[in-house]
C-alpha cells in the first residue's frame, strides 16, 4: 500500500499523452494582432525593474482616477488577464474558450472589503455568478474568497480562540448565512463552488466553514471544494485527514490543489512572531508534496472531486499520465485541470485538444476592483520566477512559426 506521507513520485518514463510544445494549438484562438499585443505585454512584464516601478504607481493612478490611466490598464494588462468588467461582458471571453473546448471558472475580483454592506454585495455577486453559470454549459464552477464574505480580523479572532463579543457573534452568524446561501444556491443549480485558501493564521477558520458546507452539500455530488496550498508543510497530511473525515461522514471531498500564494508573507510573519514557518523548506519539497497529493486524489477519484489548479508542466503531465495509466475516462467530472486566464495557454489548450477537462480561472470586475489581482499577476510572474520568460518565449515561438508558415 502506498504511504502518501513518505513516497515521492518518480520521474515518468511513460508515453507522452499530451504535447505541451504545440504552440499552434496553444494560440490558435488569437489573431496575429492579438498575438503581437500579447508578445509586447509579456516582454514588458519580463522586465522586473519595470514591474516593480510601475505596479504601485499604477494602483495609485487608478485609485486617484487620473486621466487615461484606466483606459490604458483596460486595454493592456486587464485585457490579457481579466474576462471583463461584468458577467455579460465576460461572455465573449467565455464563448471563445468554449469554442476551443475550454471551460471557465468565474471569480468576482473585488478584494479587501470590510463592511457588512460590502460582504453582502459580494455574496449577491457570487449568487449572480452561480445563476449565470447555470445557464452556461461552459461554466461548471464559480470561485469565492471567505475574506470577501467575512472580516479578516473576525476570522483571526475565531482561529485564535478569542472570546467573542456579542457583536462579533452576530457578525459571525451573518458570515455563516452568507456562505450557506452561496452553497445552497450552488447545490440547487448544480454549479460547483471553489473556496480559496488564504493566510495560515485564518485558514483554520476557513477550513471549518468549508468543511461544514461540504458535509451539508456534498452528499450526492461534489458541489463545494476546499483549497489545499501544498507549499505548506502540513497540507498533504491535512488532505489525507480531510478525505478520512469525508469518508466517515459520508460525503464527497472537493479538493482544489494549488502550490500557494502567500509564501513571503508567511515566512516574514513567522520570523517576526518567532514561530516555525509553515512553508516547505524548498521548492522540491513543495513539488513532491503536490505530486503526491495528485496521486492520492487520483487513487481515490470516485470519492474526491479534484481540480489540479497548476501552471507547473510536470504536474499537469503527471495527472494526464495517471488518468491514462488507470484507464479512467479523460472527461471524468472528478478529474479537472485549471490555469489562470491569460497564462499557460500551452497547457490549457493542448490539454483541451487531448480531451481532458480543463478550465481557465477567469476573474471579472471593474478596473478599480481587480487592480490588486493584476498587480499580483505582474509581480509574481515577472522575470525573477521565470514564468513570464516562459510565456514570452512561447508567444514568440508562435509569432515566428506564423511568419514562416
Amino acid at each position: 500500500m502506498l504511504d502518501y506521507n513518505k513516497t515521492k513520485p518518480s520521474k515518468s518514463t511513460k508515453k507522452t499523452v499530451v504535447d505541451f510544445s504545440d504552440t499552434e494549438i496553444a494560440f490558435r484562438h488569437k489573431s496575429d494582432k492579438e498575438l503581437g499585443k500579447a508578445a509586447w505585454l509579456f516582454s514588458m512584464m519580463n522586465k522586473k525593474w519595470l514591474v516593480d516601478l510601475t505596479s504601485p504607481l499604477g494602483m495609485m493612478a487608478v485609485r486617484l482616477r487620473l486621466p487615461f490611466v484606466k483606459s490604458i490598464v483596460k486595454n493592456t494588462i486587464f485585457e490579457q488577464f481579466v474576462g471583463g468588467t461584468t458577467l455579460l461582458e465576460s461572455q465573449k471571453s467565455i464563448d471563445l474558450l468554449w469554442d476551443n473546448k475550454v471551460l471557465s471558472i468565474l471569480d468576482y475580483g473585488a478584494e479587501a472589503k470590510k463592511t457588512e454592506r460590502d460582504f453582502n454585495h459580494t455574496m449577491n455577486e457570487c449568487i449572480r455568478a452561480i445563476d449565470f453559470a447555470a445557464t452556461n454549459a461552459s461554466v461548471p464552477v464559480v470561485s469565492a474568497k471567505i475574506t470577501g464574505l467575512a472580516r479578516f480580523e473576525l476570522l483571526e479572532a475565531i482561529q485564535n480562540g478569542d472570546s467573542l463579543s456579542k457583536e462579533m457573534r452576530r457578525e459571525y452568524r451573518n458570515v455563516l448565512k452568507r456562505v450557506d446561501a452561496i452553497c445552497h444556491v450552488a447545490k440547487d443549480r448544480q454549479v460547483g463552488v471553489f473556496f480559496d485558501a488564504e493566510e495560515s493564521w485564518i485558514q483554520d477558520a476557513i477550513d471549518h466553514l468549508v468543511n461544514m458546507m461540504m458535509k451539508r452539500y456534498n452528499k450526492e455530488s461534489v458541489i463545494v471544494y476546499n483549497t489545499f496550498q501544498m507549499y505548506r508543510s502540513d497540507r498533504l497530511q491535512y488532505l489525507i485527514d480531510s478525505f478520512e473525515r469525508a469518508k466517515n461522514d459520508e460525503y464527497f471531498l472537493g479538493a482544489k490543489l494549488v502550490r500557494g500564494a502567500y509564501m513571503e508573507k508567511e515566512r516574514e510573519r513567522a520570523r517576526e512572531m518567532g514561530y516555525p514557518s509553515p512553508i516547505q523548506p524548498n521548492k522540491q519539497a513543495t513539488d513532491d508534496a503536490y505530486n503526491t497529493a495528485l496521486r492520492f486524489c487520483v487513487d481515490n477519484y470516485e470519492k474526491i472531486g479534484l481540480c489540479n489548479a497548476s501552471h507547473n508542466q510536470e504536474s499537469n503531465l503527471l495527472l494526464a499520465e495517471l488518468i491514462d495509466e488507470k484507464k479512467i475516462k479523460k472527461n471524468h467530472p472528478h478529474l479537472n485541470f485549471c490555469q489562470l486566464y491569460g497564462m499557460s495557454d500551452h497547457l490549457t489548450f493542448n490539454l483541451a485538444q487531448a480531451g481532458y477537462n480543463v478550465a481557465k480561472y477567469m476573474v471579472y470586475g471593474s478596473v478599480n476592483d481587480v487592480i490588486p489581482y493584476l498587480v499580483r499577476r505582474a509581480q509574481e510572474n515577472s522575470a525573477v520566477s521565470g514564468d513570464m520568460s516562459r510565456e514570452y518565449a512561447l508567444v514568440m515561438e508562435e509569432v515566428n512559426r506564423r511568419k514562416k508558415a
